[in-house]
């Protein structure tokens, strides 16, 4: 086993690669320059014409956001799951931001503290200047957030790796931390101030083991996902996408976390009305994340700005599939996420931002999954413990 060390009190262990579902399929050039959903599930959409005759559409559905909180996620200040320290806890930020904390190790003052997705902007988008607006505000601000020891990023789009949030938390950090993403970007990061050596970027079904001196160790393993990347017109698939695996390690629990960043789990087009959804390809992945992994303590599943789901389900779960890759990991508890903070591009003018929450609950009591303990939701600021 590799080991990288990173400073006094962090190590970054590089186990040897499992081939089980290795593959290069989704890698373009060698080495890869790019990268491509390598399934029958993903369909493209047909690029910048097709999204600007979706978003300019005569069917179109725009519904403003209520003006009040009252129909809204609610909203309550953080505290961080101090109830439970002997379990894991994840506290919901917004959209696919989280802070993820381990339970504590035998000794321990606390457990390993992860963010996961941190987006702390009033908007995304280049600059600050352009891109969707959040309608929820952050549960805290940046500085109310405790210390932290390493930051997971699903994807580089705007809605999940901010500059801003990123500059903020290293340039602030009392102690060492280490970011972990896809494969080429950690260019982006160095280009924005932060050391090399504190950044490790991975491949899919590749891992490595963080070792926090004096607190504890996780596994993390970088797995696949159905979605894209780009910050630009230029760079579309540039930078890898995928989810994550979380295991404790070091500690009595020894509990599981899935975060699936953002993704599609099939591809529905205009020609599929009226099909059976089940009966279209699907993405293989999951079932295979969760046959290595599963099963899983909690799951973060995105369940928002999927509409309209001919244009976006190639990229964009809707509950429906969320449920499926609920099932297909084996997960114990699935929190849904991704929606309530943020309109997307393309589904603001579509989707009511009411409706994920609902159409979640409805998917979950189909499937014969009981809500409240399989499937479950949570406030801003709310902390679920397993």
């Amino acid at each position: 086993m590799a080991i990288h060390t990173i400073s006094p009190s962090i190590e970054v262990l590089h186990p040897p690669g499992d081939s089980t579902f290795a593959s290069t399929a989704h890698h373009i050039g060698n080495p890869p320059n790019s990268f491509r959903n390598p399934w029958p599930s993903f369909r493209d959409k047909k690029g910048l014409l097709s999204a600007f005759q979706t978003r300019f559409s005569p069917n179109r559905n725009f519904v403003p956001v209520p003006p009040t909180r009252d129909e809204l996620v609610p909203i309550r200040k953080p505290d961080w799951g101090a109830d439970s320290p002997s379990k894991l806890r994840v506290t919901w930020i917004g959209h696919a931001s989280f802070l993820l904390e381990t339970s504590i190790a035998p000794g321990g003052g606390r457990g390993v503290r992860i963010l996961l997705d941190p987006v702390f902007s009033d908007r995304v988008g280049p600059w600050g200047l352009v891109g969707p607006k959040r309608f929820s505000p952050t549960p805290c601000v940046l500085e109310d957030v405790p210390e932290v020891d390493a930051v997971i990023i699903s994807h580089n789009h705007y809605d999940h790796l901010d500059v801003e949030t990123v500059k903020a938390l290293y340039s602030s950090r009392k102690r060492d931390m280490h970011f972990f993403c896809g494969l080429n970007i950690k260019s982006w990061f160095v280009s924005s101030g932060i050391a090399a050596k504190d950044v490790t970027e991975l491949d899919w079904w590749h891992g490595a083991k963080l070792k926090v001196k004096d607190i504890g160790s996780v596994k993390l393993t970088c797995t696949p996902s159905q979605h894209f990347s780009g910050r630009s017109l230029f760079d579309g698939g540039a930078g890898l996408w995928c989810s994550w695996v979380v295991e404790e390690a070091g500690t009595k629990s020894m509990r599981k976390l899935y975060f699936a960043g953002d993704t599609g789990y099939r591809s529905v087009n205009e020609d599929d009305a009226g099909k059976d959804e089940s009966t279209l390809p699907h993405c293989p992945a999951f079932a295979q994340i969760g046959e290595k992994y599963g099963p899983f303590d909690l799951a973060l599943l995105p369940i928002g700005c999927y509409t309209p789901r001919t244009f976006m389900s190639n990229v964009h779960c809707a509950p429906e599939d969320s449920v499926c890759i609920h099932k297909d990991i084996r997960s114990k508890k699935s929190l849904g996420m991704h929606y309530g903070t943020i309109r997307g591009g393309l589904s603001a003018h579509y989707e009511d931002v009411r409706e994920p929450p609902r159409r979640w609950k409805d998917c979950c009591e189909r499937a014969g999954l009981m809500w409240g303990e399989e499937i479950i939701l949570c406030d801003l600021g709310e902390t679920v413990a397993v």
